[in-house]
């Protein structure tokens, strides 16, 4: 039997491998992927904390084309209030990092052969079973596989996914592109809220891709590039998706303001679904689900993905915590589940307001946001508190 079997072997489940690897825990992956499939080519907000998570299990010097966030400018169109925060004035290297999706996986993935994990791709687990002394795994090959304690981290996509706890469809798409703007971006990131949904930009010197799957000539000069998260109604996302470039980088122009100048150039857009859902950590006896398995969030903010690392990361040091007889079973899991559960459910009802709160153009809600963002524009204390909890999440 195995000690730990985790399914998936992306960020969220290579983390919790080598996590488990330095408190001398031995965990096997299973990964239903090729191991040559196709790069994921999205681009990544990292914040602080994910940073010192993977400084800590030595692979963040390893990672290129990180662009750093020093200054965050959060506005909101048509109306009075905008807040900034700096990584200086919240003594931090930066605000978080942005870079691509392909060279975080690429990482770790030569981490987990350097550390000798076993990692088996092209195993798609069936079911799993869960009993009071083991779990028990049913993979589309035949075989059985048996472990004090199974993490689920397959982004949701298994074929044992549950039905989530809650769960709201905000009908909304997010366009995801890269952009040139005029001026350079100097490690500055922005929301732009309105009343459409929110817009983010964030300094990206990543390698541009045509239509997200292969490296193209770079016409973008080095520190003008920002990759875009454009958010609207579905059908408006798909037509604004589907314009010719003049044209999307016009409407871009009008949506956003020129902050950084005009527009200059846009790399095809792509368009993702955009929807709330929590199934909890909770999965069965000896059964844990970590990261985008237990909870999907908006990408406002940028919490989802940073929420789970830290799930592998606290998983792993409670492993850690725990006599080697006594993983996976009742007690540990719920001690996990009640020590993530600030942490989650705070990441999920603040995006879940944002989103709520700042995507309409009701009068009295859009006054009330004027008045919050001049209030955490100038009240220090208030600043860091929000600044920190982007950071580090509830422990922030």
């Amino acid at each position: 039997m195995n000690d730990i079997l985790i399914v998936g072997a992306g960020p969220v489940g290579a983390v919790c491998a080598l996590a488990l690897h330095q408190q001398g825990i031995v965990a096997r992956v299973l990964e239903a992927q090729p191991e040559d499939a196709r790069a994921d080519t999205r681009t990544l907000a990292l914040s602080h904390g994910s940073r010192l998570i993977l400084d800590r299990l030595g692979v963040w010097d390893k990672l290129a084309e990180v662009t750093p966030i020093t200054r965050i400018h959060i506005s909101q169109r048509g109306a009075l209030g905008v807040a900034r925060l700096s990584a200086e004035d919240l003594g931090v290297p930066a605000l978080g990092y942005v870079l691509p999706y392909a060279g975080l996986t690429a990482v770790l993935k030569q981490a987990l052969r350097e550390a000798g994990i076993a990692v088996e791709y092209g195993v798609a687990v069936d079911r799993i079973e869960s009993g009071a002394d083991a779990a028990t795994l049913h993979t589309a090959d035949g075989r059985t596989l048996s472990a004090s304690l199974v993490a689920v981290a397959d982004g949701g996509r298994g074929e044992n996914a549950p039905t989530p706890k809650f769960e709201r469809d905000y009908d909304q798409m997010a366009v995801v592109c890269d952009v040139q703007t005029e001026l350079p971006h100097a490690g500055q990131a922005y929301e732009r809220f309105t009343p459409e949904g929110p817009a983010a930009l964030l300094p990206h010197e990543g390698t541009p891709t045509v239509c997200g799957l292969e490296p193209v000539k770079d016409r973008m000069p080095k520190g003008h590039r920002y990759a875009l998260v454009w958010t609207a109604d579905s059908a408006a996302a798909r037509g604004i998706a589907a314009l010719p470039d003049s044209e999307f980088l016009a409407a871009l122009y009008r949506h956003f303001g020129g902050r950084q100048g005009l527009f200059l150039h846009a790399s095809p857009r792509k368009t993702f679904p955009l929807r709330l859902a929590y199934i909890g950590s909770e999965a069965a006896d000896r059964v844990v689900r970590i990261g985008n398995a237990a909870q999907t969030l908006h990408p406002v903010a940028g919490q989802g993905f940073n929420i789970g690392l830290r799930d592998a990361w606290e998983l792993a040091s409670l492993c850690g915590d725990t006599a080697p007889a006594e993983i996976g079973n009742a007690a540990m899991l719920a001690a996990y589940a009640s020590g993530r559960r600030a942490d989650v459910l705070g990441g999920l009802g603040f995006t879940d307001f944002l989103v709520r709160t700042f995507s309409n153009d009701f009068a009295p809600l859009r006054h009330a946001r004027g008045l919050g963002l001049l209030a955490l524009e100038a009240f220090p204390p208030l600043k860091t508190f929000v600044a920190r909890r982007m950071m580090f999440g509830a422990r922030g």
